[in-house]
């Protein structure tokens, strides 16, 4: 039994802790998924002990040939099955579509603020096409005449 946590050390320089008595691994894997996780296997693999002593019961061979020992009766084609005196329908939801792109539900930043001081944006500035296309025209006439 280890009293102390052990500090394993993965591939990707992360530092886990072990406590094998309480069956805990910082990684978070042994405590969602009720199996020891990698790290645990990389310490018994180290000291070259058993890891049996770790893994639930329902996971063990015994258990898993207990579990298909019954018969399994396949299932017929509908052509074999008895009729039922009701209706089976089924109703899928109704769904509106919403028209348009959907909005994304970001939170705000200061970025999307911005000061009153600052100078406006293209954007803002109201040029339409037509203006920026003359302007663009007349710099380049302007620069191919000098």
């Amino acid at each position: 039994m280890v009293k102390s946590p052990i500090r394993v050390s993965g591939t990707g320089n992360n530092v886990y802790t072990l406590r094998l008595n309480n069956k805990f691994c910082s990684c978070g894997k042994w405590q969602t998924y009720t199996l020891p996780c990698s790290h645990v296997f990389a310490v018994y693999r180290e000291n070259e002990s058993r890891t049996d002593a770790y893994v639930p019961e329902i996971y063990s061979l015994q258990m898993y040939k207990k579990t298909y020992q019954v018969n399994f009766h396949t299932i017929l084609s509908e052509n074999f099955w008895r009729d039922v005196p009701f209706n089976l329908t089924f109703y899928p939801p109704k769904m509106k579509k919403e028209r348009g792109r959907k909005q994304g539900k970001r939170f705000q930043g200061e970025m999307d603020y911005r000061n009153s001081d600052s100078p406006p944006r293209c954007g803002e500035l109201h040029i339409d096409v037509i203006s920026l296309t003359l302007i663009a025209l007349a710099l380049v006439t302007d620069f191919e005449g000098r």
